[in-house]
């Protein structure tokens, strides 16, 4: 039986570290890990609907603005939170085991769309540098729809978008546990990303692949 499933971008088809990120990218305030574990924390706020971050994600400031935000909040300098902001985009790199996965699942049949919390410049970046994204059936990301996860409007507006229908099962593959949850509540099938090798053995075992 063919099935839709719904991918995560940030932490399972791309890279994501912010600890990686902050230490190449500021190592003046990212000093130890430590240090960059708490300026990820500060920074990004774990991204909760709330945060600046995601008024980001959800279109609504622009990068000098967040920027602007973000120091006026933390007294961080503005022109580091500017160099992390600019850097985000070209650390989001595919990770090549979790896109030969998607590969893998739409050749046995499946459709392949995405769901990502991810801001209009980032997600222009991304699809400038990685022709797979096109082969996607279809995708949504937060910036040009205004909406974000784990909200449950982002899965009503995914489910008509991406023609779920009652009998057509829905696997979502993120690897926030949050989102996952709002997912499974929206009535799909939820799975948390921690590999792709991981993902893999349970889409064998779902009986999405061989």
């Amino acid at each position: 039986m063919s099935r839709i499933v719904v991918w995560d971008f940030g932490a399972v088809l791309f890279r994501w570290q912010p600890v990686e990120l902050l230490r190449e990218t500021v190592p003046e305030l990212a000093i130890d890990a430590d240090a960059a574990r708490a300026l990820a924390a500060t920074l990004f706020q774990s991204f909760t609907p709330d945060s600046d971050w995601a008024r980001f994600d959800l279109g609504l400031l622009a990068e000098e603005p967040l920027a602007q935000r973000i120091a006026a909040r933390t007294g961080l300098p503005a022109a580091a939170v500017r160099r992390v902001i600019d850097a985000v985009p070209w650390h989001l790199e595919a990770q090549a085991d979790a896109v030969e996965l998607v590969r893998e699942v739409k050749a046995a049949g499946h459709r392949t769309v995405f769901l990502s919390n991810m801001p209009r410049p980032y997600a222009h970046h991304l699809e400038r540098h990685n022709p797979f994204i096109a082969d996607f059936d279809d995708g949504i990301y937060s910036g040009r729809v205004g909406l974000v996860k784990p909200w449950p409007a982002i899965f009503e507006l995914a489910s008509h978008r991406f023609g779920v229908r009652p009998g057509v099962e829905t696997l979502f593959v993120d690897d926030h546990a949050g989102n996952v949850a709002a997912g499974v509540a929206h009535g799909w099938q939820g799975l948390r990303f921690e590999s792709a090798a991981q993902v893999r053995q349970e889409l064998v075992r779902l009986g999405l692949l061989a």
